[in-house]
């Protein structure tokens, strides 16, 4: 089994090869360009490095948010193109369950990333990524402050909250396929992202219609 697993969720993009549980291909690097323009060149080199071709992947599992409105859609498009195209197996992933892949020596991990505006998406995971409490558009202070939990937890994210208890994920992407190797695939157009919020433009739309 050869699986193709991307993120383009957040200010990183991460791109794996896994062929037989093992990893031959990780990039997970800062984008400082144009995702779209930098997206297919890495897919080339990656199937390179690990000599394979595109028909060789089996399935493909696509981080669908939240997080960046931009990279997810840009991602999707490019990734459920492939799918349809080559007829490969496609799995949607939370974004907030593989920022909570990273190890811990806590009872739950909160992963969490910024939305802006004291907002952002965030949620609680155990060890082994069962949801504890569901991804979700929120106030940092406030979640933090409403859901009390009787065991230890970790804040995991990439950006700068305030908060003094946080790490910076470190993905374990073999655990996240590993649970969910037995998902059924879904068909590429049934593929949608997962904002939990709605856009810019649909929110300055409401407001100037209410």
């Amino acid at each position: 089994m050869t699986s193709l697993f991307i993120d383009t969720s957040t200010k990183f993009i991460t791109l794996s090869i896994i062929k037989d549980n093992k990893q031959c291909y990780f990039f997970h690097e800062k984008v400082f360009e144009e995702l779209s323009v930098k997206i297919l060149p890495l897919i080339s080199d990656a199937l390179k490095q690990c000599n394979l071709k595109a028909h060789d992947i089996n399935k493909i599992y696509i981080v669908t948010g939240p997080g960046s409105f931009t990279g997810i859609r840009i991602g999707l498009t490019i990734f459920k193109v492939i799918a349809w195209t080559l007829k490969i197996d496609i799995v949607p992933i939370s974004s907030l369950e593989l920022i909570a892949s990273t190890k811990t020596d806590t009872d739950y991990i909160v992963p969490c990333i910024d939305a802006r505006r004291g907002n952002c998406y965030i949620a609680i995971y155990n060890e082994n990524l069962d949801m504890i409490v569901s991804d979700r558009f929120t106030s940092f202070q406030s979640f933090i402050d409403d859901i009390l939990l009787d065991k230890t937890f970790q804040i995991v994210t990439y950006d700068d909250i305030d908060n003094g208890n946080k790490i910076v994920p470190q993905i374990d992407i073999i655990k996240v396929i590993n649970k969910h190797k037995n998902d059924l695939p879904i068909n590429p157009h049934m593929i949608n992202p997962n904002y939990l919020k709605k856009t810019e433009a649909e929110e300055n739309f409401e407001r100037k219609n209410n």
